[in-house]
């Protein structure tokens, strides 16, 4: 007897889907251990970098602590880091990206480019649909669930 495909197909749960994060996310910090950055550098960075226009320190530590729930006294910590490298720059009352920050962030998206490629190819875009809406929902309700024990 064959079993079909959705018989043996493993449910999506907080484990498998923290394995697919940490997964990809080890390839990323290879990559980005070669330019000297860590993760929360990176995504602190391309905050800035891909902000419609400048953004406070503040600003930039809602928007990391948002997508990392990282504790604002160490984003404010990698945003010194950031600056240090001359990756960001003061101005005012503002942080901007330098060109070298602009570059670091081009050059670590144009390694992972053929690596993200070689994960998500071939996935089937329904499958890519249904998995975008569990995570989204799931993302929503642990979000809900964390401000729920902050308050």
């Amino acid at each position: 007897m064959t079993t079909s495909a959705s018989t043996t197909a493993p449910i999506a749960d907080a484990r498998a889907l923290g394995l697919a994060h940490y997964a990809a996310r080890g390839v990323l910090e290879h990559v980005l251990a070669r330019h000297g950055a860590t993760f929360q550098q990176q995504v602190a960075l391309r905050a800035a970098v891909t902000a419609d226009a400048p953004r406070t320190p503040n600003d930039l530590v809602t928007e990391v602590r948002g997508s990392l729930k990282a504790d604002p006294t160490d984003i404010r910590a990698t945003l010194d880091e950031l600056l240090a490298k001359q990756l960001l720059v003061a101005d005012g009352a503002h942080l901007r990206p330098t060109d070298a920050g602009r570059e670091l962030i081009a050059a670590v998206g144009a390694e992972t480019a053929p690596i993200t490629a070689r994960i998500w190819g071939g996935i089937p875009a329904e499958d890519l649909t249904a998995a975008g809406r569990v995570l989204a929902l799931v993302a929503a309700r642990a979000n809900a669930e964390l401000a729920a024990l902050a308050a």
